[in-house]
């Protein structure tokens, strides 16, 4: 008979010498353990068979997100062969659904056969690989599954994904993965997200370095020749409102009219739209690769402006691409690539400051092949 619950402390060094009897590489320190099981955004989980610990489970959990992640999991070899591990995937898929997510993830070694025909059996599927993953050098394999049968499909192949290198450069990394998605030989790098930044910057935001604007992100797309439709809820200058100091607002203006200037010799759209709940869900429909402003705050409690890529929508998610994956140490690409958030909870994520800035950049294949601007 078997009985799960949640780790304590004082199953700590039987953690640990699990740990060491499961795994030759990548293991999981004391310490590790001793974080995960305080309470956060993640479930440390022990079965036990005749009250002995036989196994455990790691859940994380991105706030803000449907999607949970299966971090690790280990099974006593004197105890495998007795469905075990099945039920403790199953006590995790049970806590994904009572924390409302809808999607877990997982990754696993390619050369663990055992595993890889357990989670098949189970109904993950695999959307991407990733070399050189493990300490051995041994590649990962990207499994997700599907909790509830009235969500979409599980992802069949992961978007190019790219990770700011800098606090600052969201847009550019944003930017370059709807460009990479739209014509896959084009090149992501760090000098070309620096470039981007380059172009795009306001030069000064509430601290730190200037995040970029949406017409200089609008700009930086068409000199590339891809085509822009650009939706902002006003005609203002964006961001100028979080800044204080009278020099650095005039240096803002004058480089926001530059940006405008600009953008006249291009064959851009560029409409004000209100952007509520029904236009917002008609754009993000309508166009395949988008990026939006966001406000952090749902995601880590930062309130932050932050650039991310929509690279998929449908009836209940919107599925966006995050480049910035300094949320956690235990979190890995895994947990900010295709992530699926709820319509809803996108739409009240998606504005900025005081004045509720809304803004959604669609990308599009060329120039002369943009869709009609919506009326």
């Amino acid at each position: 008979m078997s009985l799960i619950r949640p780790a304590t402390e004082s199953d700590l060094d039987t953690l640990v010498a699990l740990e060491n009897r499961c795994f030759d590489g990548d293991k999981l320190s004391r310490r590790s353990f001793k974080s995960l099981i305080k309470p956060g955004a993640h479930l440390a989980s022990v079965i036990l068979v005749n009250n002995v610990i036989a196994g455990y489970s790691i859940v994380l959990f991105r706030t803000g997100t449907s999607l949970a992640r299966l971090y690790s999991i280990a099974l006593d070899p004197n105890y495998r062969g007795q469905g075990l591990a099945q039920a403790l995937l199953a006590d995790a898929e049970s806590e994904a659904l009572a924390r409302h997510c809808l999607f877990i993830r997982l990754e696993v070694r390619n050369d663990n056969p055992n595993a890889i025909a357990l989670y098949q059996k189970l109904d993950y599927h695999v959307f991407d690989d990733i070399e050189d993953y493990y300490e051995d050098g041994c590649t990962a394999l990207r499994f997700e599954k599907r909790l509830h049968p009235e969500t979409s499909q599980v992802i069949q192949k992961a978007p190019a994904y790219y990770r700011q290198t800098t606090e600052f450069s969201c847009g550019p990394a944003a930017l370059m993965m709807a460009m990479t998605n739209i014509q896959p030989e084009y090149v992501m790098s760090r000098r070309e997200e620096l470039q981007l930044w380059r172009e795009a910057t306001t030069i000064f935001m509430t601290t730190g370095h200037g995040g970029c604007s949406p017409h200089g992100l609008a700009l930086a797309a068409l000199r590339r020749n891809f085509g822009v439709s650009l939706y902002i809820n006003s005609s203002g200058v964006p961001f100028i409102d979080s800044v204080r100091s009278s020099e650095k607002r005039d240096v803002i203006e004058l480089v926001h009219e530059d940006f405008i200037e600009q953008l006249t010799h291009f064959p851009a759209t560029i409409e004000i739209n209100p952007l509520g709940r029904g236009q917002f869900r008609e754009i993000l429909e309508r166009h395949d690769n988008v990026l939006a402003l966001i406000s952090t705050w749902a995601l880590n409690r930062n309130r932050a402006p932050h650039w991310v890529y929509v690279s998929k929508t449908d009836e209940h998610f919107v599925y966006i691409s995050d480049p910035d994956t300094n949320d956690s140490r235990w979190q890995s690409e895994t947990d900010f690539m295709h992530v699926p958030i709820s319509i809803d909870a996108f739409t009240a994520m998606a504005s900025f400051g005081r004045s509720r800035l809304r803004c959604l950049i669609a990308i599009h294949p060329s120039s002369k092949e943009q869709p009609p601007a919506h009326v």
